[in-house]
């Protein structure tokens, strides 16, 4: 390696060791994305609000959830007292809630057994609301500043300001018999309904509009956690059942076949029966009638005997009976093809088989006398079969 080439190495190594050096002291952007996450501490996960559930709610358990509302609370169920082996409040907090129907339905059951439901989203289940005779009207993305404040005179001096990642969603429609307005807030200098108590059944449904209410960024900010407390403070005092962002199965759909699943009995026969189909479907479609034997056509016996004989005088080196057959089958064929008498191989016969044939009459010439001298040659050669053959071809070919 030559000197230039190892400077040109140097300053390439160099070069990329200062663009690394760059890369790496450059401070991390900040991820603005709403991911809700209780695992995250990017301004929109929710890391700080799960770890001040223990302090908010000092006789507690806090419990994720990390399947399906349905999954886990189907299996906290009694079937034969037809109750909750649990009690408490199931929590979620998300930008948009993809609960199932049949999830939604199973918190809607959890909560008549005098538990609370307390969903923070801004597209809380429609099958909950629809259940609940609310109506949200979806507006837009506010850009700007919101004031959000509780209901409750003791709460006046926790209202907040809030100044990112508002949505302007807020319930336009609530059963008055069964509803409680619990929290404002206020676009434009004109206060909304975001934040509202259902009884349902012995129990209660909590039904927030604002989720950035109760992430890291806004709870950080001033003394906005006063807000996300006072809110809490509606909950009873008992396990908290966090659905967490972080579900050990993800792959879960609406299909009618989630009971089935759910049960070992209804599962192993509902696959049993779909391999048994398939494995039907395999074997019938297979052909019924009976496999057609192949039969090989017939050979022709006159050439394969042809072919035997042929064989044997040539093995036995018996070129005269070899050139004689040839001759004499040779012969045969100018008879039946041109009608000329071959007695006499004289230079007539040459001329009459050169114009009816029309093949050149030098050729015709020198196959005959081959013909001739071999028909006068006692010990014929191997040589002189060959070149019969090819004067023979020759005619036949040309």
């Amino acid at each position: 390696m030559n000197k230039t080439l190892k400077i040109y190495l140097g300053l390439l190594v160099l070069l990329f060791a200062i663009v690394i050096a760059i890369d790496f002291s450059k401070p991390k952007p900040i991820d603005w994305s709403k991911t809700y996450n209780e695992l995250h501490k990017k301004p929109y996960g929710t890391f700080i609000f799960h770890d001040q559930l223990k302090n908010l709610f000092p006789n507690s358990d806090v419990k994720s959830i990390k399947t399906t509302p349905y999954e886990y609370f189907d299996d906290l169920y009694n079937w034969e007292d037809s109750l909750y082996n649990t009690s408490g409040t199931y929590m979620l907090i998300k930008g948009f809630s993809e609960t199932d129907d049949i999830s939604a339905q199973e918190l809607l059951d959890f909560a008549s057994h005098g538990n609370d439901v307390f969903i923070a989203s801004n597209y809380p289940p429609k099958m909950i609301l629809d259940s609940l005779s609310a109506k949200i009207e979806y507006a837009y993305d506010f850009i700007g500043s919101a004031e959000f404040s509780l209901a409750n005179p003791l709460f006046k001096e926790d209202s907040i300001k809030v100044e990112k990642g508002l949505s302007n969603n807020y319930f336009s429609k609530l059963d008055s018999l069964s509803t409680t307005v619990l929290g404002y807030q206020k676009f434009d200098a004109v206060n909304k309904v975001n934040f509202v108590k259902i009884e349902h059944g012995q129990g209660n449904i909590y039904l927030h509009l604002q989720p950035v209410a109760f992430t890291n960024y806004h709870l950080l900010k001033n003394n906005n956690k006063k807000y996300a407390a006072a809110v809490m403070s509606y909950l009873q005092d008992d396990v908290i059942h966090f659905d967490s962002r972080n579900k050990t199965n993800t792959n879960l759909s609406n299909s009618p076949l989630r009971f089935i699943l759910s049960k070992p009995a209804l599962r192993n026969a509902w696959w049993l029966a779909l391999v048994s189909l398939i494995l039907f479907m395999i074997f019938n479609s297979k052909r019924r009638q009976r496999i057609v034997k192949v039969i090989k056509p017939l050979e022709n016996s006159t050439i394969a005997f042809t072919k035997t004989i042929g064989n044997l005088y040539y093995e036995t080196k018996d070129h005269n009976t070899i050139i004689e057959k040839k001759i004499t089958y040779f012969l045969e064929h100018l008879r039946r093809t041109y009608y000329i008498n071959t007695e006499l191989l004289d230079d007539k016969f040459i001329k009459n088989l050169s114009l009816k044939s029309n093949k050149d009459k030098n050729d015709i010439k020198a196959l005959i006398t081959l013909i001739l001298n071999l028909k006068a040659k006692s010990n014929c050669t191997e040589t002189d079969l060959l070149e019969l053959n090819r004067l023979i071809e020759d005619f036949y070919t040309k």
